[in-house]
């Protein structure tokens, strides 16, 4: 089986597929007629969107995401984590967490989309050597 996207409920999609472009130089990959789904290339697993109306539709109650109290997070991985959380925040990303050099050699930073969703921005992490 392969992970063929990611999907999270947002009231309004082309805006967030914005956001994306913009903080994250994402490629917007499709946006239905409707508007009401979207998706953006991150690679083989694509990030997509759904907006809350149609979920309500098909009989769903999307909950909204909170960025002090999260159930998941969405991660983008850089070689310039300060540049790319300026860049996020400049786009109107909310900063949540300053970039910091974390213990196991990794750096990191989070902010939070318009919708309220958390996403992390860091530098890869680094396999520990053999020895």
């Amino acid at each position: 089986m392969n992970l063929r996207y990611t999907l999270l409920y947002v009231d309004d999609v082309a805006a967030t597929l914005d956001f994306y472009e913009r903080a994250f130089a994402l490629s917007r990959a499709f946006l239905h007629e409707s508007g009401d789904y979207g998706e953006l290339s991150t690679g083989e697993t694509k990030l997509a969107f759904s907006s809350t109306a149609l979920m309500r539709q098909l009989g769903k109650t999307p909950g909204k995401p909170t960025p002090d109290a999260p159930v998941f997070e969405i991660a983008f991985e850089t070689d310039d984590v300060a540049a790319a959380f300026d860049r996020a925040v400049a786009a109107g990303a909310k900063p949540v967490q300053s970039v910091r050099d974390e213990p196991w050699g990794q750096t990191t930073s989070y902010v939070s989309d318009p919708n309220g969703y958390l996403v992390e921005i860091c530098s890869p992490v680094q396999s520990p050597s053999a020895g």
